[in-house]
């Protein structure tokens, strides 16, 4: 090929390629498919009384303890939030671009009926259920399958399924859990070595008491509570009785009515015969019926309160990364419970369990939509503040939100179910890695630790900011801003858009600007490499505000 013809077909592709850079750059999606949002809806009366009487509790309590809240958050800081919440991931550009283009007071709803329609929510809070209810290993192999347990619950987010009747098949599930996928609760608990125990009705206590139930009744698994507590060692084996007849068959997992169990207690010379007995509220256990399904219909009876209380807990720690009652899987039944938590847990049960609509009443309150610091750089939030919820909890991020953040930061298209499928494979692969090399928070949800020196070196020096910031025209979003934008100034911005969901400060952009300018001979795809290492390396990046 002569030398003009190969220059004339690199100018070409250079053009197309610059073309499409610019149009990713300029278009905003109109994101026409969110379904759910209707404006009204939003300022209905009844919904509104709700939002308003969570308000006035955490108003009362922030007058009781003397805390002033701080001011509300601009509406792209609650759209990082909630993307982080409810994908694990900051927005992209494109949606940026689509949520400055929608106006309204009820802007964030709208936003908030988008995540709600997009399939990464609802694999996301199946993957974080999925550790509360199943933990993080691998179980075993042969009887066990996570991945088609995570699928499920996906599905059933996704339609918005009502909570109770979620649970209610897992506790109760029968079949093979390879066409059950939620007989997977049960198979979890399976010991590995030794199958032919079937399904341990001590673990499955545990669960059903700490994730749905938000009460540590396997503390006492071994002895009483020598520290005056409530709960007895009989308390935890008579709920653990329920589980006591599920085996193995071979048609799955079944429920054989013939088998009794037994436990030594401590103190005692032998085993004893252990009769299923809830361990409060027993008027609600159905009198009739397979033990599992008497026991799931008694959890998730409206009447029995920490149910409703547990999820509202859950998914409040979800939208804030803290619980509302800490911790989280340990809520007195006699209370005194946090601000707006009856409240919740009654306009929850009200509405036969609708997750989504907790969610919605929970992100228009005021007390989400604090910013997470005050106005005055000299006057930080106090601790007084923070632990009442008179600012936004200002925590660290997840891992898999840093490695989803990194790689969302380097496309500025939203990579969601309908990105190229060579982009979904690479960042499922990418993601992996990453987190092999950060650290898993495992079942320890919302654990409060801070960042260790490996974490901060695999942000450093760690492949993935690497080859998502060095030069890539096709691969990484620092080049190809570097490479369109019209001016130094809206490069920085759409950095800062594309790293921190904000613009850049006078400050800052002053900065940056003059470090811009400052060498000539240096390209701007090299300074934007740095800026974006710079961006994704601030403290502010790995912070929930």
């Amino acid at each position: 090929m002569k030398h003009w013809v190969r220059n004339a077909v690199f100018l070409i592709f250079w053009l197309a390629a610059t073309g499409l850079v610019i149009g990713s750059l300029v278009k905003i999606r109109p994101l026409t498919d969110t379904k759910a949002f209707k404006e009204s809806q939003f300022t209905d009366s009844e919904l509104r009384q709700v939002v308003d009487r969570v308000d006035e509790a955490f108003a009362s309590a922030w007058k009781t303890n003397g805390v002033e809240p701080v001011g509300g958050a601009t509406d792209l800081a609650i759209a990082r939030r909630l993307s982080l919440a409810l994908t694990g991931t900051i927005p992209s550009l494109e949606e940026i671009r689509a949520i400055e283009s929608h106006s309204g007071e009820q802007r964030v709803q709208w936003w908030l009926s988008h995540l709600l329609e997009d399939r990464r929510y609802s694999d996301y809070l199946a993957e974080r259920f999925a550790r509360v209810v199943v933990g993080v290993e691998d179980g075993p192999f042969i009887v066990y399958r996570r991945h088609r347990l995570v699928s499920w619950l996906s599905d059933q987010f996704a339609h918005n399924r009502p909570y109770d009747e979620l649970v209610r098949d897992l506790i109760a599930s029968e079949g093979i859990w390879t066409t059950k996928p939620e007989v997977n609760f049960i198979t979890v608990t399976i010991d590995q070595n030794n199958k032919e125990e079937g399904p341990d009705e001590q673990k499955l206590a545990a669960r059903v008491s700490r994730a749905f139930l938000g009460l540590r009744i396997d503390c006492v698994q071994c002895h009483n509570d020598f520290l005056g507590g409530k709960w007895k060692q009989e308390n935890f084996h008579q709920l653990a009785a329920f589980f006591n007849r599920a085996e193995m068959s071979m048609t799955g997992v079944r429920d054989n009515a013939a088998k009794e169990y037994e436990y030594r207690y401590l103190g005692k010379p032998e085993k004893q015969l252990v009769t299923p007995k809830v361990p409060f509220n027993e008027a609600l256990l159905p009198e009739e019926g397979p033990l599992r399904t008497r026991l799931a219909a008694w959890v998730t009876h409206p009447d029995n309160r920490p149910f409703a209380r547990a999820i509202v807990n859950r998914i409040s720690a979800l939208l804030f990364n803290r619980p509302l009652h800490a911790p989280v899987d340990q809520i007195s039944l006699d209370g005194p419970f946090p601000p707006g938590m009856e409240i919740l847990a009654d306009d929850l049960i009200a509405h036969k369990f609708d997750i989504q609509r907790l969610i919605r009443i929970l992100v228009a309150t005021r007390v989400f939509q604090l910013d997470s610091r005050t106005a005055d750089p000299g006057h930080p939030t106090t601790s007084a503040q923070e632990a009442q919820f008179a600012s936004f909890p200002l925590t660290r991020l997840r891992p898999e939100q840093v490695g989803g953040s990194i790689l969302q930061s380097a496309k500025l298209k939203t990579i969601d179910a309908n990105s190229h499928v060579f982009v979904r494979i690479m960042r499922f692969f990418q993601q992996n890695d990453f987190l092999k090399r950060y650290g898993d928070m495992g079942e320890d949800e919302f654990a409060a630790g801070g960042g260790t020196i490996p974490q901060r070196l695999v942000m450093m020096n760690g492949n993935l900011v690497h080859e998502r910031t060095k030069q890539d025209l096709v691969m990484n979003s620092a080049t190809r801003i570097g490479a369109v934008a019209p001016d130094d100034r809206t490069a920085i911005e759409t950095a800062y858009l594309t790293t921190l969901t904000r613009r850049p400060s006078t400050e800052e952009q002053i900065y940056f600007v003059a470090r811009f300018k400052s060498d000539p001979k240096v390209k701007r795809s090299e300074l934007m490499e740095d800026l974006f290492w710079t961006l994704l390396n601030s403290t502010e990046f790995s912070w929930n505000h």
